[in-house]
């Protein structure tokens, strides 16, 4: 039992938490074109550097990890954003049709 108390599971959460904030960036995008189209771009931009930011000021690796992946999943969603706009265009997602063009 001593190996098991012994074990680092710092990696393993990190990555966990990884694909999950990827994945659940995948919505965030689509409804986000949906609802508002690209002008909420800012946004994406202004959470990823303060993520970014507060990553660099924290000492626990693990918080400060978690912390550096959702900001660049944030920034990396400007992007995304943006190509989703012509996944939408393409036909390839529907359109808001309240919103105008």
């Amino acid at each position: 039992m001593d190996f098991i108390s012994n074990l680092h599971f710092e990696g393993l959460v990190v990555g966990i938490a990884t694909f999950l904030i990827i994945g659940l960036f995948h919505p965030i995008v689509v409804k986000a074109e949906y609802y508002w189209g690209t002008k909420c771009w800012w946004i994406f931009l202004v959470v990823g550097l303060i993520s970014t930011a507060i990553a660099v000021c924290i000492a626990d690796v693990l918080i400060s990890s978690l912390l550096g992946v959702f900001g660049f999943s944030s920034l990396w969603t400007i992007k995304e954003l943006f190509e989703q706009k012509e996944r939408v265009e393409k036909g390839w997602f529907p359109a808001n049709p309240k919103k105008k063009k």
